[in-house]
Parts: structure tokens; sequence; C-alpha cells
């Protein structure tokens, strides 16, 4: 698997000053590969989560392409590009993402349910809540749970559905050493072992050394360290 942005960038248009628009992303060229753990380390507002979600599907760019495997994501219809993010892309975002409506395991079994695949994760649901210690809040709703027991349940969500590619924005920001130290070991045998494509986003120094590369940005630029620490 291979996710390839060619020239892509964002800018947001606004009244401010002399200029009437904010570039959140330069024109970044990036290729990210299956078997490879990368972190994207910056400060907040550097374009970190902008970048992500253009990566992932979820927001077109003022312009360049994103290819999934040779598929021009942003070519593709509304539905079909719903389907293949909900088949090959797993997105863990910054905020909160649960339905209020639903318990921490339906909330887990909620992507696969939207095309008649949630009774083929459900020993994946239970593996991952028993993982990440969330196993006994199964029947609880999200307004009953913390701010680290929220972003388990999001991480949770995602690796039950296991996806080919996973991207996760500041996923260990709620978290303590040890579920830190768990979900990022997680990410790294998911990448290693199960040949997964792994794409983190950071300010957080502790992710760094589970990395296989680390990227950095800053004002909406990218550069390309050749070392993790």
């Amino acid at each position: 698997m291979e996710l390839r942005a060619e020239n892509v960038s964002m800018r947001f248009f606004r009244k401010r000053g002399e200029a009437n628009f904010f570039e959140a992303v330069c024109p970044v060229s990036l290729t990210l590969k299956s078997g490879e753990m990368t972190v994207l380390k910056g400060k907040s507002g550097s374009g970190k989560t902008t970048l992500t979600h253009i990566l992932a599907g979820l927001l077109n760019p003022y312009e360049g392409k994103v290819l999934l495997d040779g598929t021009d994501l942003y070519a593709q219809s509304d539905v079909s590009l719903s389907r293949l993010r909900n088949e090959k892309i797993g997105m863990i975002p910054q905020g909160r993402s649960a339905v209020d409506t639903l318990t921490v395991y339906e909330n887990i079994l909620l992507p696969g349910l939207l095309y008649g695949k949630g009774e083929d994760r459900t020993a994946k649901a239970e593996e991952w809540m028993n993982k990440l210690g969330i196993a006994e809040l199964r029947d609880a709703m999200p307004a009953e749970l913390s701010g680290g027991e929220l972003r388990r349940l999001a991480i949770a969500r995602v690796l039950a559905a296991d996806p080919e590619v996973i991207m996760a924005d500041e996923p260990t920001g709620d978290l303590d050493d040890e579920n830190t130290r768990i979900v990022l070991e997680a990410f790294h045998s998911i990448a290693h072992e199960k040949n997964r494509l792994v794409f983190i986003v950071t300010h957080e120094s502790d992710v760094l050394p589970y990395a296989d590369r680390v990227l950095s940005m800053d004002n909406g630029r990218i550069s390309f360290p050749v070392s993790n620490t």
C-alpha cells in the first residue's frame, strides 16, 4: 500500500490585513508506505492536522492530488470515497469523535455496521477493549468517560477495523504513561508485523523513538530529517 501526495496545498480565504487568504499547507509532495510508522511532529498551528485530513480523504486540497495505490482520492464520487475510507483508511481524530447515543462497544463497532461488517469485527473489538483497558466500560455511554477513556475508545474503533492505513492525530495527548506505551507499541507492531501504513501527528517527544521516519512541519512546510531523535 502506498499513499502519495503530489504538490498538495491548502489555503483558507479570510479578510485580514493585506492578504485575503491563509496558506495552512504549502505545496508538499510526500510518499507513505506500508510497513512503516511515520511521525509528523510540529507545534500547534503548523498545519499538521490540515495535512492529515487531506491525506485521509477528508479535506479536498486547494491544489494537488492524493493517490492511494494509484487511485486519486479526490477524483472519486462522494459515495465511492466514503466507502474507500471505510474499507482502507482508519482515522483517529484529535478531538472528540464518539457518538453520544451509543455505548462504548457500539461506537467501536459502528464503522463496520455502515457496510454490514459489524459481526466480522466483534472479536477484534473485544481484543482491543481488553488491550486498552476499557473492557469494563463496554456498556458505558461516552458522557460517562474521561478524556483518556474517550481517546482509547477512538483508538480501539480504528484498530478493531484493521484498516490498511492508520492515521492518528495526537493519539497519546490524553493518555498516561502506561497507556501511551501500550498504544505506541501497538502502532509500531501493526506497521511492521501486519505491514500496515501508520502515520502519526504529534508534538510529544515520547512518540519519536517508535518511528521509522520522522518529519517536521512548521508554518505549513514540511522538512525531512534523517533521524528519529
